[in-house]
């Protein structure tokens, strides 16, 4: 039955994706503010017409939660959806085939039966929309197993900063016995893969300053300290030449992962030069010791996201600059407290500035690390399902990236999070160009219900 519903009403879940798509819901951007609202109140006539009851909008200091609910018998499971309708912002926009809130859809070698570009496509408009026409299915078809609510919040994208305070006041309402989330993604659309595992987050500003103001070059050169080169060499010896980060206690509480998930690691079909081909790039590069999988999920590491400074206009204006900055974030693994990361770089940092500056650094924000076990009877059940729809058993697999909400929920809620995701690495999140595959869409809605009636049968055993 509910594949049924499914099948005639696909064209219908597709034109209502699109439509969401258009809404430029860019939470990063206050001119974009009124954009959010639309699109949160866009979810919410969807989520009504799919069936939820209790569609409430969650007022926070920033942006809004939508919530709702379908509770059909309290004895039942409790599915607690998470997803978010916030966007990155798109620039560069000139580097956007097609704009980026003009949605399109067209073939791709890795989709030949289409893609639809648009930003949020796959992050995480595409993937969160799946649970709510999953849901629209079972219900409407009348095979909902269980109970399941929906939090979808509109500030993922900055941080989720006024998540935790919602969740903790309005904790019985968010009760659940597992969280499902679709921000995740497979390896191949003939490779179903489950994400066992998220690195956690350190997100950091750094302002060194030199003189009161900008000198002439000129005039001043090789006399004073030039903020911008300082800051390149302070970062450049924040690593050394293996790629170890030289923060003292940094690699303190790291785990190293058991042989037995270096070898699922290691069998996990993987291609180099085809990673290197799809990068454009020569080769890979990283922490010594380590394989790019290994490097790319479950080892910490240090980038540069930004860095500014002095003139970057057209033209030439010979200044040494007062000021310069950067964006700096470190991605984190097991036993790693983000909080503690950051005071560990802080003090680093500060420690590295040369005579003649000052340096100041800021957090913006930060996550924890998060591993669900593949033991666990939640992991069991979304194995199953993609079992059913791929036709072979899902690899597990621990993510570079990081989603802080997930430890957030472990804590404050007390559940673990099945992370149930089917974006590619290729569809370019947060990038010009972003899409996702419409055999991953439909896919998504397909193995979805699955889930629920697994996770019924098995928490009822």
């Amino acid at each position: 039955m509910t594949n049924q519903y499914i099948s005639e009403n696909k064209d219908r879940f597709l034109n209502e994706l699109i439509e969401l798509l258009k809404i430029p819901s860019i939470s990063a951007d206050s001119a974009y503010k009124n954009d959010v609202l639309n699109m949160a109140k866009a979810l919410m006539s969807n989520l009504e017409a799919s069936g939820a009851d209790n569609i409430e909008l969650i007022e926070t200091a920033g942006h809004p939660i939508v919530y709702a609910d379908k509770i059909i018998d309290p004895n039942l499971p409790t599915v607690l959806v998470y997803g978010h309708y916030d966007v990155q912002p798109p620039d560069p926009i000139e580097l956007w085939e097609s704009g980026p809130f003009e949605p399109i859809i067209k073939k791709t070698d890795i989709h030949p039966e289409g893609a639809i570009f648009a930003r949020g496509a796959c992050d995480d408009k595409g993937q969160m929309f799946m649970q709510v026409k999953a849901f629209e299915a079972m219900w409407k078809s009348g095979d909902l197993p269980c109970n399941v609510k929906f939090l979808i919040e509109g500030e993922e994208e900055v941080g989720s900063e006024n998540l935790e305070d919602v969740i903790k006041e309005h904790s019985e309402r968010f009760s659940a016995d597992v969280i499902l989330v679709s921000d995740t993604g497979i390896m191949a659309n003939d490779v179903p893969t489950i994400t066992t595992g998220l690195r956690g987050l350190s997100y950091v500003e750094v302002e060194l300053t030199g003189p009161n103001r900008d000198l002439h070059s000129g005039l001043y050169g090789g006399a004073v300290v030039n903020p911008i080169n300082a800051l390149a060499e302070m970062i450049a010896n924040l690593t050394d030449e293996n790629n170890h980060i030289n923060i003292p206690g940094f690699y303190d509480n790291v785990e190293e992962i058991s042989q037995e998930e270096k070898t699922l690691m290691a069998n996990a079909p993987f291609s180099q030069k085809a990673y290197c081909d799809a990068l454009g790039i020569k080769d890979v590069d990283g922490e010594k010791g380590y394989t790019t999988l290994e490097r790319a999920t479950v080892r910490p590491t240090l980038d540069v996201n930004g860095i500014w400074g002095g003139y970057t206009g057209e033209g030439a204006k010979t200044v040494i600059a007062s000021k310069a900055f950067a964006k700096i974030s470190m991605r984190l693994v097991p036993n790693q407290d983000y909080n503690r990361i950051t005071d560990l770089f802080k003090s680093h940092f500060e420690s590295m500035a040369p005579v003649g500056t000052s340096v100041v650094v800021t957090p913006h924000h930060g996550g924890e690390p998060a591993v669900t076990p593949v033991d666990s009877l939640e992991y069991k059940a979304a194995s199953l399902a993609m079992e059913s729809t791929f036709g072979k058993t899902p690899i597990p697999l621990r993510s570079g990236g990081s989603i802080p909400i997930v430890a957030m929920f472990e804590r404050v809620l007390g559940i673990k999070t099945v992370l149930f995701g089917f974006g590619l690495d290729s569809d370019a999140i947060h990038s010009p160009n972003e899409h996702y595959g419409l055999f991953n869409f439909y896919k998504g809605i397909e193995t979805i219900p699955l889930f629920y009636k697994n996770y019924t049968k098995l928490k009822s055993n």
